[in-house]
């Protein structure tokens, strides 16, 4: 007898997997596979499941009262897109300006990937706990990674083929076909045997995402904070400019310029 062969289909970020079981019946053979994205947003409430919200209901309270609390205000609408926008260059520069705390000056560089933010903030809009967990959805950590200036070229590159990511502290000039035609950190040229230090999510610092570059430094020269989660420096940072009394901001500054 064939064994039956069955395809279970798991949410994205979860490795899906093909499970073999033996039986004594006629075997089965998958006819297609189909594969999207859902995003969980408050789109989905329009048509909610009454069975789900009696399912839910004796918990909502809780966690409403440990979401809902408001730690800051937003100064803008910001966004995610490529090349270059609003959220992603705020994500950056939270993890550059952070790696401050652990090698005792800012990073030279802040990237991160569009992919590990996932939604908005509201423009001139109340910022709460439960913002920061749908913008950070990931148990992402910092990772500071020293590398020289040719690395860092290449890393550039890198960024440059995917037509964008988060950045803070470079700027670099890209080709609408994903080359890399310039880049400076500090307004400076880059210098290939200087050693930079890049603040990242230790997802991209293992060479995730495309970010190949990465993948080339040691371990030796990656540096991991204990329970520095980006979501934690989220909130530090929002919390240290709402006492300062400061409005969370961020804007498009030319980091990333397509030369068509």
């Amino acid at each position: 007898m064939k064994p039956n062969r069955i395809m279970c289909i798991i949410p994205a970020g979860i490795v899906a997997g093909i499970f073999m079981f033996s039986s004594c019946h006629s075997g089965y053979s998958l006819a297609s596979v189909e594969g999207s994205r859902i995003e969980v947003t408050a789109a989905l409430d329009a048509n909610p499941d009454s069975a789900a919200i009696a399912v839910l209901a004796p918990y909502q309270k809780t966690v409403d009262s440990i979401m809902s609390p408001v730690i800051g205000q937003s100064a803008r609408f910001m966004d995610r897109f490529r090349p270059e926008s609003e959220l992603s260059n705020l994500v950056a520069d939270i993890l550059r300006y952070s790696a401050s705390a652990y090698i005792g000056r800012m990073a030279d560089v802040g990237v991160t990937n569009m992919g590990g933010t996932y939604v908005r903030l509201c423009p001139r809009g109340s910022i709460t706990y439960g913002n920061i967990y749908e913008i950070t959805p990931f148990e992402n950590t910092l990772c500071i990674v020293t590398m020289n200036g040719s690395l860092l070229r290449e890393l550039f590159e890198n960024i440059a083929a995917v037509h964008g990511e988060g950045l803070s502290g470079a700027c670099l000039e890209i080709s609408g076909d994903g080359k890399l035609l310039d880049a400076t950190v500090a307004g400076k040229e880059i210098e290939d045997s200087k050693e930079y230090k890049v603040a990242t999510l230790d997802y991209l610092a293992e060479g995730n995402d495309h970010m190949t570059a990465f993948a080339k430094v040691g371990d030796a020269d990656k540096l991991l904070p204990e329970k520095a989660t980006v979501r934690q420096l989220f909130l530090n940072y929002v919390n240290e400019q709402t006492k300062a009394g400061k409005k969370i901001d961020s804007k498009i500054e030319g980091r990333i310029t397509v030369k068509e």
